[in-house]
């Protein structure tokens, strides 16, 4: 059985965070708080005004328990079950990727170039996984309905979990197929965040991706541009010349993405960056000869 640590609110968050940060966690004081969050039941505030409270032997030994995997690295997100993106509530596994604050980017691009969110638009979101960008849009477009899509059946699942738990089931329709495969437009946004990290790369993420997250939804093949080869030649036939179509991008991929989208009659829109000022999104649109 996992060890039993300091028994008061400040004694056990010091004494996690200083084991967290022994393992190389990122942020082992944030760490440390949220598992304590996770079985006391308390918010921050309370913890912060109660430093002296003692946690019962229940909640002690739970969260050593949750200590403990997290020493082994695997992501606050799983062990929690969840992860906030654009201030909603998203169920996370080991099947799908967990949400990330550089895929916002994503949805401010889109939501920045829809000129009537009541509009009644169709989304179509490209390897879903959770479902967090398609929920999200669908949340911020009352009217909007998605097809989202993706190759793998539990992260299907666990989109579907999310859907009902945001009042969005009827909304949205699951499917499983690879990629753009029997899909048939038109659709009025388009967005995808493909696997897009090179093969050679992936031995040199951190644990918590490298060892917890589907190897699928990283791999983007040899150059990490295999997604985009796929998706884009088949976005002509999906879209309009009026179609929103925005790709999530890995670095120093803008060139390439944009070159793909070239050759298949796209030009680029607008790149947008990240919080870290890294093109993070790109948005394409037919060129007039299209």
């Amino acid at each position: 059985m996992p060890e039993l640590i300091s028994n008061t609110i400040a004694a056990a968050l010091a004494e996690a965070g200083g084991r967290l940060r022994a393992v190389g966690a990122d942020s082992p004081e944030l760490d440390a708080r949220v598992l304590l969050r996770q079985v006391t039941g308390h918010e921050d505030a309370w913890l912060i005004a109660n430093p002296d409270a003692e946690i019962d032997t229940t909640a002690l030994q739970g969260y050593a328990e949750l200590l403990e995997r997290r020493e082994r690295r695997e992501p606050v997100s799983q062990i929690v079950g969840e992860r906030e993106f654009w201030s909603r509530t998203f169920r996370v596994t080991g099947d799908v990727l967990t949400p990330r604050p550089d895929t916002e980017t994503l949805i401010e691009s889109v939501l920045s170039r829809i000129e009537d969110r009541d509009a009644p638009l169709r989304i179509l979101d490209l390897g879903t996984g959770s479902g967090c960008i398609a929920l999200t849009l669908l949340a911020e477009c009352p009217n909007a309905t998605a097809l989202a899509v993706d190759a793998s059946p539990a992260a299907l699942e666990v989109a579907a979990f999310n859907a009902k738990s945001l009042g969005l089931s009827g909304r949205v329709e699951w499917r499983k197929t690879d990629w753009c495969d029997g899909i048939e437009g038109p659709f009025d946004v388009i967005v995808s965040n493909p696997p897009y990290i090179a093969r050679y790369e992936l031995r040199h993420l951190d644990p918590e991706v490298r060892e917890f997250e589907p190897t699928m939804a990283l791999d983007g093949g040899a150059d990490g541009m295999a997604a985009y080869r796929r998706i884009i030649p088949s976005l002509k036939r999906l879209g309009t010349g009026k179609s929103i179509i925005a790709f999530e991008l890995g670095q120093g991929q803008a060139r390439g993405v944009a070159a793909l989208g070239r050759v298949a009659g796209f030009q680029i829109a607008d790149t947008d960056q990240d919080i870290a000022r890294r093109a993070r999104v790109i948005t394409l649109e037919l060129t007039s000869e299209s």
